[in-house]
């Protein structure tokens, strides 16, 4: 994976991977995370899903394709490569970069996102049939 380059604006950075068990769950939780927006311009935040074992990633908002894009938010047309849609199985791995100005915002931005992922998580836990048959198996 690669590692946040050193932005002198933005010193302080904090990488998180959170892996889940499949590509739709990992998914979800990136779009149910990136609708709130930071609220300091001291802290910038970028969401990713990797593949456990590989560089490869797919950014929401960096630069990134169009169909990149569509896939993530479930907009992409239903006639997808069998390859695009192998590749996109394997990316179950929520990243999560933060970049702020000082240590002091950084921890308060990573506080927040870690309150909004116990939700996340917990309601996927609770009500989402896929996670119920990983427990049970």
């Amino acid at each position: 994976m690669s590692h946040p380059s050193f932005d002198p604006v933005f010193p302080c950075s904090l990488v998180i991977s959170v892996p889940l068990p499949t590509y739709r769950l990992a998914s979800s939780a990136l779009r149910a995370l990136s609708v709130d927006t930071e609220l300091s311009p001291l802290v910038h935040r970028y969401f990713s899903l990797v593949s456990p074992h590989a560089s490869y990633n797919v950014t929401t908002n960096s630069s990134t394709s169009t169909d990149a894009r569509a896939r993530l938010n479930g907009d992409a047309p239903m006639a997808m490569g069998a390859e695009l849609a192998r590749d996109d199985e394997r990316l179950t791995v929520l990243r999560t970069e933060y970049k702020a100005t000082t240590n002091r915002m950084l921890r308060v931005a990573v506080n927040g996102f870690m309150e909004s992922l116990g939700v996340v998580l917990g309601v996927m836990e609770e009500l989402d049939v896929d996670v119920l048959a990983e427990e049970v198996q």
